[in-house]
Parts: C-alpha cells; sequence; structure tokens
C-alpha cells in the first residue's frame, strides 16, 4: 500500500469533512469558544481601570465595582469553557468512532490478497493508535488552536490599540516565534509517522504470538519472544525519542523567543511609562495581552506539533481508506436466476497470485460439473486445490480463462451475489467468539432458534451443545478455544446445513473427527448433498470412492479424471497419492 504525503492542510480538510454532519454542535462550540476567549481578553481591560481609576487612584469603591465585574468576565468565561470542551471532546470521540466504522466498513470489502502483505496486528494498531491521535486532535488540539488563534488576534489589536509603538516591537518578535515552529514541525510529522509504524509493528508481534500462545508454550519459546517483543519496544522507544526530542525543542524554542520578546517589551514599556508616554495601567494591561498573545503562541506550536503527529495517523488511516479492493462488482451486474441449477464450469483458467506473478498456481484447467454433482479434487500439497475454491468463491480474479455459474459468466456477477451460492466448510473450523446460536447462524442471519437446533441435529451437534454450561447460549471462546476440534467442525457442518446454498465446498469437512463421530456426520453431509453441486477436497479414502468423480490435480493442473479403480490401474500420480495419502 501506498499513497501521497498527505499534506497538514489536507488533514485539516480531512477532518472538517468528518465534522459536517454535527455543525450544530460544531457552530455551539466555536460560540463558545469566541465567548471564552472575548471574556478573557475583557480581562486585560479591567485590569487596567483597576490600576488607573481604583488603585492608583485610591478609589476604593471603583476598585470593588471593577473587581466583581472581572469575577463577573471569569465566571462567564468559565461557563463557555465547560461548553467548549464538552462538544470538542464528544466530536473527537464521535469523529474517532465515525473514522472507524469507514475503515472498518472498507475493509471487508477488500479480498484475501490484500492481507497476504498485511498484518492483523498492523490493522488494529491503525484502529486504535491512529484514531486515538486524531480523537486527541479533533477534541483538544483544534480547540485550542482556534481559541488560540481567537486570543492572539485579539490581544494583537488591543495592544495596538494600548500603544502602537510597543505593539510594533512584539510583531518584529513574531516571525523569530514562528521560525521554529516550520523547520521543526516537519521532522516531528516524520518521526511521528515512523513512531506509529513502529507501534504498529510491536501489535502485530502481540498478535501474532498471543494467536499462537500454546505453540508458543509447547515449544519453550517464552524467552525468545520477551526478547524479540523487547527489541521491538526499544524500537517503538527509539522512533518515539526522536519525535519527543524535535517537539520539545520546537516548543523550547517558542517559549524561550516568546518570555525573551515580553522581558524586551516589558522593559521598553516600563521606559514609556517613566517618560510618560503611557500610564502604568496601560502597560499592565499591554503586558497582560502580550503574555495572553505569546501563550497563545506556545499554544499554537504545541498544536502543531499535535497536528504533525495526527497527519502521520492520518497518512496511514488514508492508505486503508484508499486501498482499492482487487475485485470490484461490475457497473451492470448480471441477474442470478431465483433458483440456481448449481452448474460449474471452467474453461482454460490460469491464475497467479497478486504477491507472486511469477508462479503460476492454476494452468490452462478446464473442467464441466453438472448439477447436483459430487467432485473429490484430490492431488499433492501445493496441487491448487484450496486455490480453485477460492477462484469459485472469486476471492481472487482469475489471469485468464472464464468460469460459469449456470452459464453466467462469475466475472459479470456482483462477488456477494456470487458467494451467496456456496456454502464453504474449511478444514480448519472458524469459531467466532459468540455463542453456538449465533455461530451457526452465521450461515443465515435471519433463522429461528428452531432452525438453528435443527441444523446443530443434522450435523450431529445437538448432544455436545446441550451439555454446555448454558446448552446454545453458551459462549464458545475465542477462536472457539472451548471446543474440541471435531466439536468445531460439526458446528461449522451445522452452519453449512442451514445455509442451505446449492453449491458445496467441503475442504475434507470429516478430516478431525475420531471414527464414530465421523460416521454420524457422514450420515448428515449424505443429506445435506442431496441436489446440491459438492466439490470435495479430499484427504480420505471414503471420500473419494463415493464421489461421482474423482478430479486428480498437480503443480495445477488436472492430470486425470474418473473413478478410484479407474484411477488407480491408469494414473500413477493418484495411485502414489492414494498409496501415502489416503487414510482409510
Amino acid at each position: 500500500m501506498s499513497t501521497d504525503k498527505v499534506e497538514t492542510r489536507q488533514l485539516i480538510r480531512w477532518i472538517f469533512g468528518q465534522l459536517k454532519p454535527y455543525r450544530r454542535r460544531v457552530i455551539i462550540a466555536i460560540l463558545a469558544l469566541i465567548v471564552g476567549a472575548v471574556s478573557w481578553l475583557l480581562l486585560g481591560q479591567g485590569v487596567k481601570v483597576v490600576v488607573d481609576e481604583g488603585f492608583l487612584a485610591n478609589n476604593a469603591g471603583k476598585l470593588n465595582q471593577m473587581v466583581f465585574a472581572v469575577l463577573g468576565i471569569a465566571l462567564v468565561g468559565s461557563l463557555a469553557a465547560y461548553v467548549r470542551f464538552y462538544l470538542m471532546i464528544w466530536l473527537g470521540e464521535r469523529v474517532s468512532s465515525d473514522i472507524r466504522k469507514q475503515v472498518y466498513f472498507h475493509l471487508l470489502k477488500l479480498s484475501p490478497g490484500f492481507f497476504e502483505s498485511t498484518r492483523t496486528g498492523e490493522v488494529i494498531s491503525r484502529f486504535t493508535a491512529d484514531t486515538t491521535v486524531l480523537q486527541t486532535v479533533v477534541g483538544m488540539g483544534l480547540s485550542m488552536a482556534l481559541r488560540a488563534s481567537i486570543t492572539f488576534v485579539g490581544s494583537m489589536l488591543l495592544m495596538l490599540i494600548t500603544s502602537p509603538l510597543l505593539t510594533l516591537y512584539v510583531l518584529i518578535a513574531v516571525p523569530l516565534v514562528l521560525l521554529p515552529i516550520k523547520f521543526l514541525g516537519a521532522r516531528v510529522r516524520t518521526y511521528a509517522r515512523n513512531s506509529q509504524d513502529r507501534v504498529a509493528d510491536m501489535g502485530a508481534y502481540v498478535d501474532e504470538s498471543l494467536h499462537e500462545i500454546q505453540t508458543v508454550q509447547a515449544y519453550t519459546h517464552e524467552d525468545i519472544d520477551r526478547s524479540l517483543f523487547a527489541q521491538r519496544i526499544e524500537a517503538v522507544m527509539q522512533a518515539a525519542s526522536h519525535r519527543i526530542k524535535y517537539r520539545a525543542l520546537m516548543i523550547s524554542l517558542v517559549m524561550g523567543i516568546s518570555i525573551s520578546a515580553i522581558t524586551i517589551v516589558a522593559w521598553l514599556g516600563a521606559t514609556e511609562v517613566l517618560n510618560s508616554g503611557i500610564s502604568a495601567g496601560e502597560l499592565t494591561a499591554f503586558m497582560f495581552y502580550a503574555v495572553m498573545a505569546g501563550g497563545s503562541v506556545a499554544t499554537i506550536s504545541e498544536v502543531i506539533g499535535e497536528i504533525q503527529k495526527a497527519a502521520g495517523a492520518s497518512e496511514r488511516l488514508l492508505e486503508l481508506l484508499n486501498t482499492k479492493p482487487l475485485i470490484e462488482p461490475p457497473s451492470s451486474p448480471a441477474v442470478l436466476p431465483t433458483k440456481l441449477r448449481g452448474t460449474l464450469t471452467l474453461q482454460n483458467v490460469n491464475f497467479t497470485y497478486p504477491s507472486a506473478p511469477q508462479n503460476p498456481v492454476i494452468k490452462n484447467l478446464n473442467l464441466e460439473i453438472k448439477s447436483g454433482e459430487r467432485i473429490a479434487l484430490v492431488g499433492p500439497s501445493g496441487a491448487g486445490k484450496s486455490t480453485l475454491f477460492q477462484l469459485l468463491l472469486r476471492f481472487y480474479d482469475i489471469t485468464s480463462g472464464n468460469i460459469y455459474i449456470d452459464d453466467l459468466d462469475s466475472q459479470k456477477l456482483d462477488p456477494s451475489a456470487l458467494r451467496k451460492q456456496f456454502a464453504l466448510v474449511p478444514q480448519e473450523s472458524v469459531i467466532f467468539a459468540s455463542n453456538a446460536i449465533e455461530n451457526i447462524r452465521y450461515g443465515r442471519p435471519d433463522a429461528s432458534i428452531d432452525d438453528v437446533k435443527a441444523a446443530a441435529k443434522a450435523a450431529r451437534a445437538d448432544k455436545f451443545i446441550d451439555e454446555l454450561t448454558d446448552g446454545y447460549f453458551t459462549d464458545l471462546g475465542e477462536r472457539g478455544v472451548r471446543l474440541s476440534g471435531g466439536q468445531k467442525q460439526r458446528i461449522a457442518i451445522a452452519r453449512a446445513i442451514l445455509a442451505d446454498r446449492p453449491i458445496l465446498l467441503l475442504d475434507e469437512a470429516t478430516s478431525a473427527l475420531d471414527a464414530t463421530n465421523e460416521q454420524l456426520v457422514k450420515q448428515a453431509l449424505d443429506k445435506l448433498m442431496e441436489g446440491k453441486t459438492t466439490l470435495i477436497i479430499a484427504h480420505r479414502l471414503s471420500t473419494v470412492v463415493n464421489a461421482d468423480r474423482i478430479v486428480v490435480m498437480d503443480k495445477g493442473e488436472i492430470v486425470a479424471i474418473g473413478n478410484h479403480q479407474e484411477l488407480m490401474q491408469g494414473n500413477s500420480v493418484y495411485r502414489q497419492f492414494a498409496e501415502l495419502q489416503l487414510v482409510n
């Protein structure tokens, strides 16, 4: 994946685009921000009156009056700050949630080819760490930047009214303050992106090692994994230290230049007071505004650092959002018949994986499968059997040739409509972290509980499900850790039975079962396969014997087709495979 570098203004435009649905809240937050900023600016005028007309004029009544006025202004500013903080933090959370939904919805469209080169842990990091950075920018950063900008402009105007000469001195210092922001901000952004990448790498490693925790512990690999994880943690720290160094340098330079400028201006202002150029109250108000302006610049520089960090995070999120699905539905897809016969025709099919274009996986494959026919696919590992399943489901587009379903070209069909014609039972059963009902219902989300139980009974899974703690409502754990291999397989078969689709793809659905359960499930599968076109990747002799035809594959090609007896006598590849690998 790659994308052009995202400029800061593009990031701001993108974020404001995310805020569009919440215009009303944004407007209220901005109004509260303006009221708050104006309140703090008015405090300077209050301080001026307190000094000139109250303190120096020895007027206790005026002093008391202005103190109450200042307290009133502070109260208004505080209430405005509450409204602003509440709304902006809410907007930060909302925008972060919306972006996560956008990214997740987009990922569901991407074909398996994308996930060949992108680790799950890295994607998860983009969901969490990167969106959290954007949440901070929207919830706090933009609010602070807008308030600081208004405060800076207001302070400069009031300073200009108070003393044009001193304001000129301040304006001379402003470019000096902006220099560190310009030159160091780009480095902050570069190192922020690098830091996010290292965090993603760490997340991917954690996901992988914990997913395979049994293998890790079985091979006593814990010490090595601790060492490798520690290396990744140090890589995160090293990348973060560069970002922190330049960001801290930028903020310290801005603060140093600002404080130095304010000190010099205060000295020049004091000279003006001594020369009767301005009053003490005017100088006090001017310095109040100068400090506010300096603080605003410091705030803006800090927020720019956050925005540079967010730009790095947004690049990674936009990479995901800009990744085009390899499988796009046609603009005017062909319509499948309501009742599909389930015939399949493969003509001169060739395929290479996008990640390895130099290695053909399927070569000039031709095969016709009749409605209701049972086809067993056999052959050594790497023969292309599983790849053929992926092509039928159109997880990848074939390099050349054609695949027809009921005489309709699969590439002219909407992929979703095509896949609804297949029920898949993989060799490694997929169980989701939910209860038994939802796992079986995955094949048909609108199915009733009675339908689910009927499917489980047909798959001979009802007995062990009833014995679980909460029966059908028992949570099966992440990836079905509470079930045996055979139990997982029967849940997957029940899912396919409930889906009731015209074409079945079975990756030897009985391979994980013991002899007793295998016989029970075979009875369920025989019933399931009635009237359905079935392709079975076979590893057992009993499977191939019961097939209508056996297709022998080797190195991506069909080398023979026939029944068991014919192939044992006439095909050396099949005979060798049967003797070595088919298990009775």
